[in-house]
């Protein structure tokens, strides 16, 4: 019997109510989304041997139902539950559950952390007995609290997600559907966020490829990497550092790893983009031929990066504000110097209005390295009124 999408949703908002008020949304999913983590692979995975992620004895969810009430939970929960989980399965940056400044001291700690973990012992809540073949629910879920707690958060916080929809254009336009995939096929998102850009473009091929993501945010790689296993990529390798400043997928001899597609939502003109990285000097030779971004403006570096850490015939999609296709200086030589080279197959203008926290016009670029000295043209879709609202 399938879970009742309604019935899931309402709890896990519930959840969302226990915590309000000691802090925002950018950090109560934290802890919403770690008890839903931990809940559904201990109704999935307990007892399973070959199981795609290992849940330590001591540390399932009916474990953590046993430190209701407790004058130690905070601390239990970091210690018996978050610790051995994060060690077994190469989690990183998992919340601190004895916090008091976001979650109140003793009382009211006690009670807070109590309530949130009775919310998932919800009878309609059994995971082991959604038997709907293909149903997602948990993936579904979990990027419809993504969505909602990106919209609340604001500007500055909701840079971990990608709409759907823009996603599942790029996971079209960039043609991995089409091509002949295997396990050997990579994807790779320099600014990964949540991963669901990643796992979009993953649900396109005809079958498993390896995914690959870096994220800066502590706390949203840590998302991220429950997000794969919770859509049944556990294998993917997701990493946490400033992918501009430390990349971190090297080939043996240092140089940067290459991919056959590779996708990004970068943070809109990152005025920091150049902290920690001598772009004079770079050790991966990304600014090579094209020229080195404005200090205050980041769109090209990542852009840069992207084409960088494409194989040689392979296929990019970034999603990039509009300011990129006509200001001037140095990135006007940068955008010739690209053009020149034939890597732009195609840009696809958005409506404005589709991030979360800013109303900013942006655009799809359409990177395809295969036959790039023979392209003579750019293909320019202007999509901007090309929409249909979804109240």
């Amino acid at each position: 019997m399938a879970i009742k999408k309604s019935e899931l949703y309402s709890s896990l908002w519930s959840a969302c109510d226990e915590l309000r008020g000691g802090m925002d949304a950018s950090q109560y999913k934290d802890y919403v989304l770690v008890i839903l983590f931990i809940k559904y692979v201990s109704d999935k995975y307990s007892g399973e041997i070959y199981a795609p992620i290992t849940i330590p004895k001591g540390s399932s969810f009916s474990d953590l139902v046993e430190l209701k009430g407790k004058e130690t939970i905070g601390d239990d929960i970091n210690k018996k539950i978050i610790a051995p989980l994060e060690d077994a399965n190469k989690l990183v940056s998992m919340p601190d559950f004895n916090d008091p400044e976001k979650l109140g001291s003793g009382k009211e700690m006690v009670e807070k952390l109590t309530n949130l973990i009775a919310i998932f012992e919800n009878p309609a809540l059994d995971f082991g007995k959604n038997r709907a073949e293909g149903d997602d629910i948990l993936g579904d879920a979990y990027e419809y609290l993504m969505r909602h707690f990106a919209a609340e958060s604001g500007k500055s916080k909701g840079q971990f997600y990608t709409p759907a929809e823009v996603s599942r254009i790029m996971a079209k336009i960039i043609g991995i559907g089409k091509a002949k995939t295997t396990t050997s096929t990579t994807v790779y998102d320099p600014t990964c966020g949540s991963g669901s850009l990643l796992l979009k473009i993953s649900d396109q091929a005809d079958s498993d490829v390896t995914l690959y993501g870096q994220e800066k945010d502590a706390a949203t790689s840590g998302l991220a990497r429950m997000n794969m296993i919770l859509h049944d990529n556990p294998t993917a390798e997701i990493v946490r550092e400033n992918t501009l400043s430390h990349p971190l997928f090297h080939n043996t001899d240092n140089s940067l790893k290459s991919f056959d597609y590779v996708v990004a939502n970068p943070p809109f003109s990152d005025k920091k983009w150049s902290t920690g990285l001598d772009a004079s000097n770079d050790n991966y030779g990304r600014f090579d031929g094209y020229g080195i971004p404005p200090d205050k403006n980041g769109d090209y570096a990542y852009l840069l990066h992207i084409i960088r850490s494409l194989k040689s015939q392979g296929k990019g999609a970034c999603i990039l504000p509009h300011g990129v296709l006509f200001r001037g200086n140095s990135e006007g030589s940068i955008r010739e110097n690209i053009i020149r080279k034939g890597f732009i197959k195609a840009i696809i203008g958005l409506p404005s209005n589709l991030f979360y926290g800013t109303g900013i016009p942006a655009c799809i670029v359409l990177i395809d390295k295969e036959n790039a000295q023979n392209r003579k043209s750019v293909f320019v879709i202007d999509a901007s009124k090309e929409f249909i609202k979804d109240l």
